[in-house]
């Protein structure tokens, strides 16, 4: 082979390995096209809209989702990280089935419990029922719906982000460790909270971003229990006053609390990362007597609260209701339910893969901000996304294609306002980073040397995704559709705010029933929906279990992305 050709096939692998940088920078567009859109909305002043939410809401706004910052960002902390310490570093009854069974409230969305617990707590409830019948009426009981039952009810639900990478980061410790700072004079304490507690710090500054994430994302919970949010208020300032700007600069002051959060758990893991060491072997503290039982007492309590009685209860309605609730409505919802998490699912793995293998062939360095850029979908609310997708769209809509459709003769109408592609692109977006984290680590199993004989068969870039990585990368692919799908399935803000006239799911219906206190008629949708929640979950907990078969420690560096 002559140099000329050399060079000519060089030129044309660079321009062709070039060509990858589109759906890195696709991704990356998509994510910054809401925000970009909700920030530019205050070009356009809401001066009556906004004097009138100063006057009324703002400072109520503020204060609530304050309080639902501290107190669940508090919560999580105590709890995630005291039942990490009991079931990674302590031996009593019951700890093996508590490993994982604490994990289960993930599966359970924040607005089916929220229900559930109101229902029993409320006036007629049982619980308040007997608080009546055993200490007379005029005892007053908690206030369940303010804040304190809100901020129960996201403890609940979120813990297990904070007790997953908590018990992790313990495990991988060992007791080495904290039997030598004893050995040094600490007592039990001591040697918890100056050495196993700043260890792990980086995990469990990881795990309060998620669960503060979704807490300021959530919308479901807070309008069960009428507890006004920033979604609440973008809700009704898009539906109420039917105005979208208004909509989309409230949307903005919920980023910054997004962004405050984010900047919260940078800082708080500092410069760690998380790396993979040879196989450790964990010896735990035996508990004996008073302490092993109080320790078993307290993981099957939470056991319970947060998982055992809402799914026992949605199971006690649903069979109540019987094959009533089983009617054409029903079918019709899981249908649209699984459309839309499908094809959700495929775009936003489809994604994921390109993204992933044009990171591979261009390399890290380059594409690195990009990718992180795209990344960050998963930390905006579905209701910011909402609102800048429909503003974007309608943007589209009117300058663009209406103009077009003029010019051509044709009837000007809508076309991407209101329609399943602004709802799949909403769920691409938020769940991005869900499908590419299992893609990626799918594909950095795979050694470059496959690649390279392709290329030297005479395979190009396109051929070498589909008949060599393609094939092994099919667990992982099947992983991350999984994910993107339940997660669809269970989004509530962005499917309520963009589906199409006649589109509801399982989670809009959930919404709509318990909005009219129909608790047990919610009761089937929502129990399907758990039921459906269950797989990722327990992915989630294989995937957790790993470190104490290879141990992850920490180190210096960047660290992981949440």
């Amino acid at each position: 082979m002559t140099h000329s050709v050399i060079q000519r096939e060089r030129r044309r692998h660079y321009w062709q390995a070039r060509l990858w940088h589109l759906p890195v920078w696709f991704m990356a567009v998509l994510v910054l096209m809401p925000v970009s859109v909700i920030v530019l909305s205050w070009g356009d002043a809401q001066t009556d809209i906004w004097q009138h939410l100063i006057q009324t809401q703002l400072g109520r706004l503020l204060e609530n989702t304050l309080i639902l910052v501290v107190g669940v960002g508090l919560w999580t902390l105590l709890l995630g990280v005291s039942l990490a310490w009991l079931v990674a570093v302590c031996d009593f009854p019951g700890r093996r089935w508590l490993d994982w069974a604490l994990m289960l409230p993930l599966a359970v969305p924040t607005y089916v419990v929220a229900f559930v617990f109101l229902a029993i707590t409320d006036y007629a409830g049982p619980i308040q029922s007997l608080w009546r019948a055993w200490l007379g009426p005029d005892v007053a009981f908690l206030p369940v719906r303010g804040p304190l039952g809100v901020v129960f009810i996201m403890t609940c639900v979120l813990y297990p982000y904070v007790y997953m990478l908590a018990r992790s980061a313990f495990i991988a410790q060992g007791r080495g460790l904290t039997d030598a700072a004893r050995l040094l004079g600490e007592g039990p304490w001591g040697a918890f909270w100056r050495v196993a507690l700043p260890m792990a710090r980086p995990a469990i500054a990881v795990g309060i971003s998620l669960a503060l994430m979704e807490t300021l994302a959530d919308f479901g919970a807070v309008a069960v229990f009428n507890y006004d949010t920033f979604t609440t208020a973008i809700y009704k300032s898009w539906f109420g006053f039917f105005n979208l700007t208004a909509a989309a600069q409230l949307a903005s002051l919920l980023l910054l609390f997004v962004a405050l959060a984010l900047f919260a758990e940078q800082k708080g893991r500092g410069r760690s990362r998380f790396h993979q060491t040879p196989r450790r072997e964990t010896q735990r503290y035996p508990l004996k007597g008073v302490q092993a039982w109080l320790a078993s007492g307290y993981c099957i309590t939470v056991f319970v609260v947060a998982f055992a009685i809402p799914i026992g209860q949605l199971a006690l309605w649903t069979w109540a209701e019987g094959a009533a609730a089983l009617d054409s409505r029903y079918w019709s919802l899981i249908r649209h339910t699984f459309i839309l998490g499908g094809v959700a699912a495929l775009a936003t793995t489809l994604l994921a893969l390109l993204v992933a293998y044009g990171q591979r062939l261009l390399g890290k360095h380059q594409v690195s901000g990009a990718v992180r850029l795209a990344s960050l979908g998963y930390a905006l609310p579905g209701s910011v996304l909402a609102v800048g997708i429909m503003i974007g769209f309608a943007f589209i809509d009117r300058e663009i294609i209406n103009r077009v459709q003029a010019l051509l003769g044709l009837e000007t109408q809508q076309l991407l306002v209101g329609t399943l592609l602004a709802l799949i692109l909403a769920y691409a977006i938020r769940f991005f980073s869900v499908a590419f984290g299992p893609v990626q680590s799918s594909l950095e199993r795979i050694r470059p040397s496959y690649q390279e004989a392709a290329h030297s068969l005479g395979a190009n870039q396109w051929r070498v995704l589909l008949r060599v990585y393609l094939p092994l990368l099919t667990p992982g692919l099947l992983t991350a559709a999984l994910l993107v799908l339940v997660d669809t399935m269970k989004e509530m803000p962005a499917t309520l705010l963009l589906r199409p006239f006649g589109w509801d799911t399982l989670a809009v219906r959930i919404y709509e029933l318990t909005g009219e206190g129909q608790w047990r008629r919610a009761a089937l949708p929502a129990l399907t929906l758990v039921i459906l929640s269950i797989a990722p979950v327990m992915l989630m907990i294989r995937q957790s279990r790993l470190p104490a078969r290879t141990a992850t420690t920490l180190s210096s560096g960047s660290g992981p992305k949440p």
